[in-house]
Parts: C-alpha cells; structure tokens; sequence
C-alpha cells in the first residue's frame, strides 16, 4: 500500500468521526506495521488532532484522546497510545504511575521508562510532561513517591546518560567493587540509601553498566540483578539497564498468566507498543529461551478479537 493510502486510512480512524465506517482490520494491519515516514506523514497531516502549546510543543488535544480511547476501548488502549508521539505516550503513562503513588507496579512503570529510554527520549518524555501537566516529572515524582525509593527514582527520571560506546576499564573495575561492598553490606545499610549505589545506576552509560554486570558476573560467579535484588526495585532497575530483554520478558510472562490481576494485565499492552519499534526482535527471542513457547503463542491463548490481532501485528512487525 502507498505512503499516501496509509496515511488517509489512518487519518480516517482518528479523525472526528472515528466511529463511523472504520475498516479496523485495515486498521491493525496499517498501525501494527507502520514505519517511521508513515508515522511523520500522519502527525503532519492530522493538525486538528494535536494542539501547540507556548513552548511550540505539539501534543494530542485532550477532548480527541478520550474520543478514540471510548471508540477504541476493546483495543484495551494500544491503539491510541501506538498513534501518539513516543515522548507524550512516555509521558501519559509516567503521569499515570505516579497518580498511584508508590505502589510496586507504578514505580516499575517509572523505572522501566527512565532506564530503559535513550537519554534524548526520556529528554523528550520530560518536555512533554512539561506540556501536558505544566509540571516537571522530577517535582511530581518527588511528590509522589513515598519512602526509600523516592531518592532512586528521582534521580533515574533527571537523568541524561553518556550514550556513546566508549567505557573505563578502571571505573567500571571501581563501580563493581562498590556495588560488591555495598551488597555484602546490605545488612549494615539499605542499598536504596547508599549514594554511590544510586550514583552508579543513575549516571552512568549502559556500556559501561553493561560491563559492570558482566565483570561481577565474572569475579563473583552470580549476575548482579539476582544479588541486588533484595530490593525489587533495584532489581528492575539493574535489568533495565543492562539486561532488557529480560526484564521485559518477565513482565510479559507476568501478564500473560491466566490469573494475571488488572494492572499486570495493563503491562501488555504497554511492553507490546512501546517496543514494537525498538527491540520486540530480542524479546520475542529471549522469551522463546525462557519460557520454551513463543510469545506469539502465549498472546493467541492470552488475548481475544482486535486486541488479540493487534498485538500479534505489533509482536512480529
């Protein structure tokens, strides 16, 4: 199909008809394969779907966003967050996790986004916040977030990462030995309240976490993540940073289970859009290793209807 004929299909299905004689098969399979001049060419020709504020930041209009998530309700919210800009979609959901406080699952959501995001796109994610809810992400997750993960969480969402490929043997041979003492001595002090701790796993680049992981795997025999993770949060956070796949395969995994509760429901859907373009490639092969069964399979028997096709157009894109 042209550029041109995707382009009219979809601005068909988000216009302010929505509802009226939408193809969502059509819809599927334009949304679940677009690419990223298709997507370019969509936003510059949907103006009356998006508004600019003083700071000539173009985001969705409000009133439209909940007209399509009503329309678009049995889609369980993917399609509406597949359309939007990845730094307002990032920053939706960051508003939403901190509307829960310091629930597990919303500062997972928080620590997913902040970690795993370049530092151009977690940037781009606090612009829009800015945008939105004429706030700062630092101040409302300062607010928000109660107890010892607040320290670790704000500094993870300011953060602006070294993005190159280049790494110091002699600091990440410094960085291992003061994680290694600050875990034997997690009894005597709370990781969450060890500074350097938190100044590692919030400054520096993932190259350099990458191999910090692999050294202690090597000195110690144990991978760091499991070692850390007496705290669930700095286990997340330790595999969002260096092990991503295999973070989002245990939320998956998680979501997929048929007695899954309502929020790690939600997690589908959210792991499924926002790496549709990134590393779904890694995932759908990490998860093949762990679970023995293909995540295609798993959402076939998870998953219904639109939803369900929707999700497997996204998997395999």
């Amino acid at each position: 199909m042209a550029l041109s004929d995707v382009v009219q299909n979809l601005s068909k299905a988000f216009s302010d008809e929505c509802g009226l004689g939408v193809d969502e098969k059509s819809l599927i399979e334009n949304l679940g394969k677009w690419k990223a001049e298709e997507r370019k060419s969509f936003w510059k020709a949907n103006r009356n779907c998006f508004v600019q504020d003083e700071r000539l930041f173009e985001r969705c209009d409000e009133d439209h966003v909940k007209r399509l998530e009503k329309e678009f309700l049995r889609f369980k919210g993917a399609v509406v967050l597949r359309a939007m800009h990845p730094w307002e979609r990032d920053a939706r959901l960051v508003k939403r996790a901190l509307k829960n406080g310091s629930s597990p699952g919303s500062l997972g959501v928080l620590i997913e986004i902040a970690c795993t995001r370049s530092s151009d796109e977690l940037l781009g994610a606090r612009r829009a916040y800015h945008s939105l809810f004429d706030r700062s992400i630092e101040e409302d997750a300062a607010h928000h977030i109660k107890g010892p993960e607040r320290k670790l969480l704000v500094a993870l969402l300011s953060a602006y990462r070294y993005e190159g490929p280049k790494v110091k043997d002699d600091n990440v041979k410094s960085d291992v030995k003061e994680l290694a003492n600050a875990i034997k001595n997690a009894d005597k002090k709370s990781l969450l309240q060890d500074d350097e701790v938190i100044r590692i796993l919030s400054t520096r680049s993932r190259a350099h976490l990458k191999e910090v992981y692999d050294q202690y795997h090597k000195n110690s025999g144990k991978n760091l993540d499991e070692d850390i993770g007496a705290d669930s949060r700095l286990q997340e956070t330790v595999q969002c940073l260096c092990v991503p796949q295999k973070y989002f395969t245990k939320v998956l995994d998680a979501a997929l289970k048929k007695d899954a509760d309502k929020k790690a429901k939600k997690a589908l859907t959210r792991v499924i859009v926002t790496r549709a373009d990134a590393d779904m490639k890694q995932i759908r092969e990490e998860f093949q290793n762990q679970y023995g069964v293909s995540l295609s399979k798993k959402i076939e028997d998870a998953a219904n209807g639109n939803y369900k096709d929707f999700l497997l157009a996204l998997v395999g894109n």
